[in-house]
């Protein structure tokens, strides 16, 4: 059966030799944030993944979520102790405030926690994965006596929180939402409609569970301008703060699907459910893309994990499972045959995968550090910056990173043969699990027109101006660099790329929207391979001023398999942006 290791040293690398957090110390929340701290922190948290939840991973997929008659779910065996000490653990509440019971640590420190635990249990994760984005919205949105009714329990981990959007004829587009709300005139709503594939949506994990619904207030405007966001939990809140009566929200059935069995993607009906105005009528949207983007970069880690632990298994059995004989002669000549890790094809697998699982964390771990200044620091101009580049990678880290990782997951499959399609194996479930990673909370093609549509000319394209002239600064500061240029040379090559093909976007998007449609997905991944590239020259660096370690050895390594075999793609990606619209859209629809 498969195994996990929580990856704590190249977290604790990145964190502390990368990113310096150290230098933060002035934030909220970063005070006490000491290597030592952290070391514990994560230490105790990879010790819960890899004892407690991986072990419930396949027997959880094989159970699945059970519904009843009546409609509640039963969660896999073991899911329920394993939640209690979850719970107790605290680790629901790692980044929410101390004023509603949680720890207030950096949101960096959470998304390490995010990586973990999905590498762990993916199916597990989601539970406080979506209670923490609910949490998020709330308290950015919520009213005071909204936080002080649900975020106790919720940061406590006792009740649970979901996101319910799509309904059967609405997905991306949010502005064909049918789910309505009723004024009762007591200040709640009557809420009707049905939503499906809610993650979470019923279960036997927590006392309750508090579910935010996008809904139309009758006679509100048609399309995005007329939703609201509701909270509207399974059972009601007394004024004293004990349950009281069951809501009329229920589980209809539970979706059958390809991964994540042990999730309980539920259909919700609301049937004159009562619930409450979150934040302002119609503006329901701008609260939900709070915990929308939080949701986004979860499952950027959780893409990451899961290659992560594809990967981990495939070099495992590389190095015991023997066939042929090296190229160069045998390297075990007492045995039949020698380990597959000998073969180059086999090492370029295991390389590739390894630079970019170890390149996306890092910039993960770097975008997560900014939602942490936006959200904490005292300087007005930091936070704007902060948000400007929180914004423009978001879709980066979710769609690259979840590419990546169901990719990786594959060719870990690969590594095992015939074997590794066969279940009792258990690496066929990290290639179906990773699957909706690249779907859910906006699928990448959706997140490819965000970055180009959206994010690049938001505010004049100020977020791209500065992340070019970083780029380029860096690029200049180290040029003359000896030991730093076969990183430095690479990235400035596939940097200029990056700038060709964001002035081709300028000069041919507006007049024809179809090539910036067209050239979206390519664009994207341009972008991801040169982040992806900027995180590795900056480990390069660290890795230098750590000396003659294995593990700078190793990091060096790797970063020079990235330079050299991976980001030459940019060249590719610059080819396909350029090449227009013309022939992507040349065929009529009916001969399709």
């Amino acid at each position: 059966m498969p195994s996990y290791k929580a990856p704590v040293e190249d977290v604790m690398f990145l964190l502390n030799d990368v990113l310096d957090i150290n230098k933060y110390n002035n934030l909220p929340g970063f005070e006490d944030v000491s290597p030592e701290t952290v070391g514990a922190i994560l230490g105790e948290g990879a010790k819960m993944c890899e004892e407690l939840l991986q072990p419930l991973n396949a027997s959880g997929d094989r159970e699945g979520c059970i519904r009843s008659d009546d409609g509640t779910v039963t969660t896999p065996d073991g899911f329920k102790p394993a939640y209690q000490a979850y719970r107790e653990g605290g680790w629901v509440g790692l980044p929410a405030p101390a004023e509603y019971g949680g720890a207030g640590l950096p949101a960096v420190l959470n998304s390490v926690m995010q990586e973990f635990v999905s590498g762990a249990n993916l199916a597990f994760g989601m539970y406080p994965g979506l209670t923490q984005g609910a949490i998020a919205a709330l308290l950015e949105h919520g009213s005071d006596a909204q936080k002080q009714t649900y975020l106790p329990k919720m940061v406590a981990g006792e009740w649970t929180g979901t996101m319910n959007l799509t309904e059967p004829l609405c997905g991306t587009d949010l502005g064909l939402i049918r789910t309505k709300a009723v004024p009762v005139g007591d200040g709640s709503y009557k809420i009707s409609g049905t939503k499906i594939f809610i993650s979470a949506g019923e279960h036997d994990l927590a006392d309750n569970i508090v579910h935010l619904v996008l809904a139309r207030i009758e006679g509100a405007p048609a399309g995005t301008k007329g939703i609201s966001l509701f909270v509207c939990p399974k059972y009601l809140v007394n004024a004293d703060g004990s349950l009281g009566a069951r809501n009329k929200v229920s589980c209809g059935k539970i979706e059958e699907k390809m991964g994540i069995h042990a999730n309980s993607t539920c259909v919700m009906n609301y049937e004159e459910a009562i619930g409450y105005l979150v934040g302002t009528e119609n503006k329901g949207l701008a609260a939900m893309f709070v915990m929308m983007n939080e949701a986004r970069l979860a499952v950027g880690m959780q893409g990451l994990a899961l290659g992560e632990v594809a990967t981990q298994n495939a070099a495992a059995y590389a190095r015991d499972r023997l066939q042929g004989r090296a190229l160069t002669g045998a390297k075990e000549a007492d045995k039949a045959a020698d380990p597959i890790i000998v073969h180059p094809d086999v090492r370029r697998t295991l390389m590739t995968a390894r630079a970019l699982n170890e390149g996306g964390r890092a910039l993960a771990l770097a975008t997560a550090l900014q939602a942490d200044i936006h959200r904490r620091s005292p300087d007005a101009a930091a936070r704007q910056a902060a948000d400007d580049r929180l914004g423009l990678m978001t879709p980066i880290v979710k769609a690259i990173l979840t590419e990546n990782g169901l990719q990786n997951a594959i060719n870990s499959q690969q590594m095992f043969g015939g074997h590794g399609y066969i279940a009792e194996v258990g690496v066929e479930q990290f290639v179906r699990d990773a699957r909706i990673t690249l779907i859910y909370e906006g699928a990448n093609g959706i997140q490819a027109l965000d970055l180009v549509g959206r994010k690049l000319p938001r505010d004049g394209g100020r977020a791209m101006m500065s992340y070019l002239g970083e780029l380029n600064g860096f690029l200049k500061a180290h040029e003359a660099d000896e030991a730093l240029k076969p990183y430095i040379a690479p990235l400035k090559a596939s940097a200029g790329h990056l700038q060709q093909a964001t002035m081709w976007l300028m000069q041919n998007a507006l007049a024809k929207p179809d090539n910036a449609g067209a050239a979206s997905t390519d664009y994207l991944h341009l972008f991801g391979l040169v982040a992806l590239g900027y995180m590795w020259a900056q480990m390069a660096k660290a890795a230098l001023a750590k000396g003659e370690s294995d593990f700078a050895k190793n990091k060096l390594t790797t970063a020079k398999f990235f330079a050299d075999r991976l980001l030459p793609e940019t060249g590719l990606r610059l080819a396909r942006v350029t090449a227009g619209a013309g022939d992507v859209m040349a065929l009529p629809a009916e001969a399709f």
